[in-house]
């Protein structure tokens, strides 16, 4: 199926957009008019940008139904500050309800139940609820158009974060990822959420270039069971293993001895293994296994 996004009204075009860009975090920036109104509403078109200076970028677009502005963009555009509260599963279904379309003057804090909590270095109020705050200043608005639809890119400097403590690891350096159930946007209705039970890592590559899957040996690299995933982690390696005489393993071992009359089965049963070792991020073990197979 092709999709011309030319050739679809806003909203459709807005709906394919997110049902395929995603998961998206939230923003959920509070802010202030000159008048002392304060506005909290969410938006997924978020994202972190730069680390020195730390910008991040959100996006209150033009409505695709009337074409008018939002109240943060005005907002941001009299009183150049935000806070921008990280949403977790605690609060969704509060951030949801804030998204309703307000008029201008109605506080969303008192619709939505959160709590103000006076910021530190500018105006807008925080969410105390939220475990993550960002404290930032605007250092410009870029319109990407003037239709319906059109993005607003704020982009925003953050000044200072408040981290609650209950999500620091033990040592208090850092966030522990499983400790803090953020929650993502989707398209449609649909959200997720980021919990222990579906957070896994992926070895980061390092200074010392990974080998690449096209260094890969043909017999492992054509395989019928190993997945892109795991010639990704192969290929991962910063130089070509060998094969180690004083590795031992004794299912490696009763796989040579059942299979060794047929190669193509046990070249099979192999590579089975080490999916599995590679599964459960055994890398080097896992190349033990598949080079024990090109003998």
């Amino acid at each position: 199926m092709k999709i011309v996004l030319s050739e679809l009204p806003i909203m459709q075009k807005q709906a394919w957009l997110q049902h395929a860009i995603a998961p998206r975090p939230i923003c959920f920036a509070s802010t202030i008019d000159e008048a002392g109104n304060i506005n909290l509403s969410p938006f997924s078109f978020f994202n972190l940008f730069s680390s020195n200076p730390p910008i991040v970028v959100f996006s209150p677009a033009r409505k695709g139904r009337d074409n008018t502005t939002k109240h943060t963009l005005d907002n941001v555009l009299a009183v150049p500050e935000c806070v921008i509260n990280m949403v977790d599963y605690s609060m969704v279904q509060q951030m949801s309800l804030s998204s309703c379309e307000y008029p201008k003057g109605v506080d969303e804090f008192i619709k939505a139940g959160f709590t103000k909590e006076a910021a530190t270095m500018v105006k807008p109020p925080m969410v105390k609820e939220a475990k993550i705050k960002l404290e930032c200043k605007i250092n410009e608005v870029k319109s990407l158009g003037d239709q319906g639809g059109a993005g607003q890119l704020v982009i925003a400097e953050v000044l200072c974060m408040h981290i609650d403590d209950s999500i620091l690891n033990a040592e208090g350096t850092m966030i522990d990822q499983t400790k803090l159930e953020l929650v993502a946007r989707l398209g449609g209705d649909w959200y997720c959420k980021v919990n222990s039970d579906n957070l896994f890592k992926v070895a980061k590559p390092n200074t010392a270039l990974g080998i690449g899957i096209d260094a890969i040996p043909e017999s492992i690299k054509n395989s019928s069971i190993l997945t892109g995933n795991h010639l990704g982690q192969l290929g991962n390696v910063n130089e070509l293993p060998s094969i180690d005489p004083a590795f031992h393993d004794d299912r490696l071992k009763n796989i040579i001895q059942y299979y060794s009359i047929n190669p193509n089965e046990m070249e099979q049963e192999l590579h089975k293994y080490a999916a599995e070792l590679l599964n459960q991020e055994k890398v080097q073990e896992a190349w033990q296994i598949l080079l024990s197979g090109t003998l």
